[in-house]
Parts: structure tokens; sequence; C-alpha cells
């Protein structure tokens, strides 16, 4: 997967369903001075998204600024570019297919249980308050927290865990990779190019983490984890909001599973503080009530220590630009007591919740379902759909696991039934 950086928007591609703009341009409306019987000022796609961006603070990514796109397309013109990377996102397939992917509990163990996409809705709206607060990017925070958890396989990180593991001498299984892959080359929405071809700006907040053999495959885009630098503010946003949105979900789902109780909870200085202050300020409520106006205010604690931090880091490290930003130490960040409260809530979760012995069962019979799958394929590539095969053997098992990973929970449940289970009809 080779970066292909351009920095030039301006070449014609062709138009794709999904794509279009869905509302008049705020400046088009503009007239001369001379009379409103005199026709509206032209804006150029750049004066347009410049206008969408004025409030801004230098230090943020602006989409008139972008690296570009690996394929030039023409400009959007009545939104800007980072907003077109997000409404890709949202119409493409692998985004759909996470709404029956698991978090913690597998999907048809119950109807109010978290999947990936309530969780990356999640993320997108916590990752947007805190953009709203500092003055960076919305756009860009919410393309990036919509799109993180695109490669994420079946049966969470048990099956990431999984396919990991069957990988391991093809390269490996990541799924921050996989989210990237998916991103740059296999979705198939585009007559134009694979992939939805989007900034580089979203690409790079997309890979979070990378290892240096990866990062020196990816060109520009591995560089900054080479070079030691900082992805921009709204990736550093998307990251930190992905972990206040699925320990708290994971809080929640475990208490409504009874995985986990509220004594043992009580343990937990971060969850202590906030349900005595929910049953001091609403003596009269309990039950699940309660549970939500504790999680409520865990949330809200968390984001405004966040935004309160991150801008004492912005005024430490006044960064001027965005490229300062690259090279400053990370800036969005909680305070250490807050840091501490919410590490110590994770070290619960772990212990409590991701380790108790029905969850681990579940997470077994992941394991053997991905493996069973990537084995079987392996032994014989004819069972996978012909997309999925080719000639090049040292390629096959790269597509095998770019199939798994595309699978919904129950869509991986009825391909091991389908290979393994003999059934009366």
């Amino acid at each position: 997967m080779s970066d292909r950086p351009s920095d030039t928007l301006n070449d014609p591609s062709r138009a794709a369903s999904g794509d279009a703009a869905s509302h008049s341009h705020p400046l088009s409306a503009q007239v001369s001075s001379q009379g409103s019987s005199q026709a509206a000022t032209h804006v150029s796609p750049d004066q347009a998204s410049a206008a969408l961006e004025s409030h801004l603070a230098p230090y943020a990514a602006h989409a008139s600024q972008s690296r570009g796109r690996r394929y030039p397309e023409t400009p959007p013109s009545a939104r800007t570019e980072f907003q077109r990377d997000r409404d890709r996102i949202v119409h493409s397939t692998a985004f759909r297919r996470l709404e029956y992917k698991t978090q913690v509990f597998v999907n048809h163990e119950g109807d109010l249980f978290r999947t990936r996409l309530t969780h990356s809705l999640e993320v997108a709206q916590i990752a947007r308050s805190v953009a709203r607060n500092l003055r960076v990017n919305e756009d860009l925070v919410e393309a990036i927290s919509l799109a993180h958890d695109l490669g994420h396989t079946p049966f969470g990180h048990a099956g990431q865990d999984a396919l990991n593991d069957c990988m391991r001498e093809h390269g490996g299984f990541e799924h921050n990779l996989q989210s990237l892959a998916v991103v740059d080359d296999l979705e198939e929405h585009y007559g134009a190019f694979d992939g939805l071809n989007l900034c580089f700006e979203t690409r790079e907040g997309i890979l979070k983490h990378c290892s240096r053999d990866n990062a020196r495959r990816l060109g520009a885009l591995g560089e900054r984890f080479l070079d030691g630098r900082q992805p921009s503010i709204e990736a550093q946003i998307a990251n930190v909001a992905d972990e206040i949105a699925y320990n708290n979900h994971d809080v929640d789902d475990g208490l409504r599973s009874g995985l986990i109780t509220v004594e043992q909870l009580a343990d937990v200085e971060l969850w202590r503080t906030h349900h005595a202050s929910a049953r001091s300020d609403f003596p009269l409520i309990d039950g699940r009530r309660l549970i939500h106006e504790t999680v409520r205010r865990i949330i809200n604690a968390l984001v405004v220590d966040l935004i309160d931090t991150t801008t004492q880091n912005l005024a430490r490290y006044a960064p001027g630009s965005l490229d300062e930003v690259r090279s400053a130490p990370p800036i969005v960040a909680h305070s250490e007591s807050i840091a501490a409260q919410a590490a110590a809530l994770k070290r619960f979760l772990f212990k409590n919740l991701y380790r108790h012995y029905k969850v681990m069962r579940m997470a077994n019979k992941a394991r053997r379902v991905v493996t069973g799958l990537f084995d079987a394929f392996t032994d014989d590539p004819r069972l996978l759909p012909p997309p999925y095969q080719t000639a090049d053997a040292a390629q096959q098992p790269r597509l095998i696991a770019h199939y798994i990973a595309g699978m919904t929970d129950r869509y991986a449940l009825k391909e091991y039934q389908r290979l393994f289970v003999i059934a009366d009809n």
C-alpha cells in the first residue's frame, strides 16, 4: 500500500452516488452592492472553503491547505474537502457493516448493547464538542471518528487477535492499517479510483498506530512514525474521544448485562464521585436512570477537563500552524489527576468485564470461528468468493484477511456454519 500524495486538486474526475452536495452554497446568495437585480457574485471553491473555515484557529487543519488526495479531483463547490471525506465515509459499505460488528458483546446477545456503529457515532459527538471549543476543524474530526473502526474484524478484539495470529507469517493484521486499506483500496463506489480517495489529513488520523516497518512502506503517510512527529490536533482529539466513549459505554453495557455491578464500581474514584453527585442532586432516582445520569456526568467531566488541559497546552506550546502542531509534544491531553482516574476505570474494566468468564467464553468461540474460517480458506481458496481468489499464492493470505475482516458478527457465524455444519434442510 504505497502513498501517492498529491497537492493538486484541480483535475477532473467522475461524479459518484452518495457524494453530491445536498444544500446550496452559503456564499451563492451574495450580490453586488449595486442592487439586488444584479447577478450573484461568483465564488471559487477556494473562496468557499475559506469562508466555511474562517472561524478556525491558525493551528487547526484547514481543508484549503490539505496535502491532497492520492488521485486528484475537482474541488467540491458547496462544501470543504473534509466535508466531502465525511460524506464518503457515511455512504461507504464498510460504515454500514459496523451496525453488526461487536464492541464487547456479540451482536445477537442483545439489542441495546453498543456496536461499532453506535460507538463511532458517540466518538464523533464527543470529538466534535471538543473541536468546537478549541476552534479546530469539526468536519475533519468527524470524518476521522466515523472512519477509525472501518477495518475492525467481527467479534471485536478477540477477532482481531485471532486474525493477527493467523496472519503472523504473512505480515500480521492490525485494524488501523485495515481501516486505511478500506478507505484506500477496498471500497468500490467510484469509477475513477479504488477506495474513497480521502484527504491526507483524514487518512493520517485513521492511522493511529503503526510499526516502523509498516511506516516505511507507507511513504509520506508513515513519516511521522519514523520522525517522532504528531498528527493534527483533530486526529489527537479523535483518539482521546475514542477512549472516553468506549470506557464509558462499556461501563453502561457491563452494568446492563449484569457482568459488573454498581457495588463493584464503588471502588473506582471516577464512578464513585459522580454517582454520589447524581444521587445527591436526584435522591429519588435509581436503577437505569441513575446509571445514565452517572455516566453522563463522567463523560462531561472528562470532556471539560480535556478541553481545559488542551487549552493550557496550546497556550504553553503556542503553535501558529498545523506544521508547528506536528513538531510539538502531544497537545490534546487530560490533566494528571483525571488521566489517573480514567486509567483506574480502564483497569477495572479489563479485570472485571473484559476478563469475565462469560466474555472469555464468547471470545474463545470467536477465535475458533475466525481461525476456522482462515484455515479452511487457506487449505482450499476455491471456497472463497471469486473476488478473493488469486493465482498469486503470496497474496492469497491477505485477501483472506480482507474477506474475514469485512464480515459482520452474524455473517462470520453463518459462513462458519456453511463450511462446517451439516444440517437438515
